[in-house]
């Protein structure tokens, strides 16, 4: 398949997405008309009304992105994973030894995350059907039972459109998630799905991923994990887009050892390639250049190329996330020569790693806010 071609079936999913967030909408208005019941009614109910309706397609949101994390979880311990971290919006329960710690952690494009290290790989294969798919079935059957619950309301009840509400944002959320699409700057569970079941190398780099995660869960950092994990897929493989991971974990293992001319001739590689990698990971490969240049070279030509409208909108999207904080550190530092500006950046650093999940990433990445602070004061 060609670029352009790519291209076209890239804007087909995400039409595709922007088609059923139209259609949640709908749905939700549709249930606001029959419960206001037209304009009598609307007026002797006022304002109280469409409130309601509203906190209660809020509720809906979050009860059933809870549900769906619940799947994964579900599923994924039904068929031998072992629990890393359970994540809602910004909200993320990690185990620590036999404990659970409440982090935050905010992805762009994600509403929530069930983390899980793999079972063993036997003959070659390991189970992540059900794993993948668990959080759109749980939606799915949780849908179908408010549904019956709807035609069991009593005429006339006050609760019953809230049922449909509930039952309707279930089925979506299924399909949302469970039909292979690429939405933004991330993959949905049914395109994670489709991707393992390509090949054993994508098989492979899924158990691999989820085995650094269960390593970062103890606290372990890259560049002590097993080298043989990051090890660089060929330029085809990593047209799939699990196999394309496992290229960006090498970027990051790099970053980590602080090998940083390695780092910087492989992610210009794979950014300049027709890979399957999603947005999210090419938009933190991107930050990462940015810090290599100000810590080297520094020309601002070459930054400002890679400091796209695009770019700056995405490190907005994902401005608690350590590495890029640590690069916007280093940008108003060496570049802007705002000194005020990158102790304000440093300190909001701090805060957010007070919180975050992975304890020995804040870590290196204070090494990397040393390395740029010694470069403004020429000591790099």
């Amino acid at each position: 398949m060609n670029k352009s071609d790519k291209n076209k079936k890239a804007s087909w999913q995400q039409l595709i997405g922007i088609v059923f967030m139209v259609l949640t909408g709908a749905v939700c208005g549709l249930i606001m008309v029959r419960f206001l019941g037209g304009s009598d009614k609307e007026a002797s109910l006022g304002i109280l009304a469409y409130a309601e309706i509203f906190i209660g397609l809020y509720a809906t949101l979050i009860f059933h992105t809870l549900v769906h994390e619940a799947g994964h979880l579900v599923f994924g311990l039904l068929t031998g994973y072992g629990f890393c971290s359970f994540r809602i919006f910004s909200f993320m329960w990690v185990k620590d030894g036999e404990k659970l710690k409440l982090r935050r952690l905010s992805l762009a494009g994600t509403g929530g995350q069930c983390l899980m290290s793999p079972p063993d790989i036997k003959d070659g294969k390991m189970p992540f059907v059900l794993y993948n798919l668990g959080g759109s079935i749980m939606n799915a059957a949780v849908g179908a039972l408010f549904l019956a619950l709807y035609f069991i309301c009593p005429n006339g009840s006050r609760t019953a459109p809230f049922v449909l509400l509930f039952a309707a944002v279930g089925f979506i959320t299924a399909v949302m998630n469970g039909v292979p699409m690429r939405l933004g700057a991330v993959d949905n569970d049914g395109y994670n799905a489709l991707a393992i079941s390509k090949s054993s190398e994508a098989a492979e780099a899924f158990w691999v991923q989820l085995s650094i995660v269960g390593q970062s869960a103890r606290g372990v950092r890259l560049k002590d994990m097993p080298e043989e994990w990051f090890r660089v897929p060929a330029e085809e493989s990593m047209q799939n887009s699990i196999v394309a991971v496992r290229g960006v974990l090498a970027c990051n293992r790099l970053m980590d050892e602080q090998k940083f001319n390695q780092a910087d001739a492989l992610m210009a590689r794979m950014l300049a390639a027709e890979s399957g990698m999603a947005g999210i990971h090419r938009g933190l490969l991107v930050c990462d250049r940015i810090y290599i240049e100000l810590i080297g070279v520094a020309r601002r030509e070459a930054i400002e190329a890679m400091l796209t409208k695009a770019q700056a909108k995405f490190m907005k999207s994902m401005r608690r996330y350590p590495s890029v904080l640590r690069t916007e550190y280093a940008l108003a530092l060496l570049l802007e020569k705002n000194a005020a500006r990158a102790e304000g950046i440093r300190a909001e650093f701090e805060k957010a790693a007070k919180s975050y999940p992975y304890p020995q990433e804040t870590e290196s990445e204070r090494e990397l806010i040393c390395l740029a602070l010694n470069k403004s004061r020429g000591r790099a």
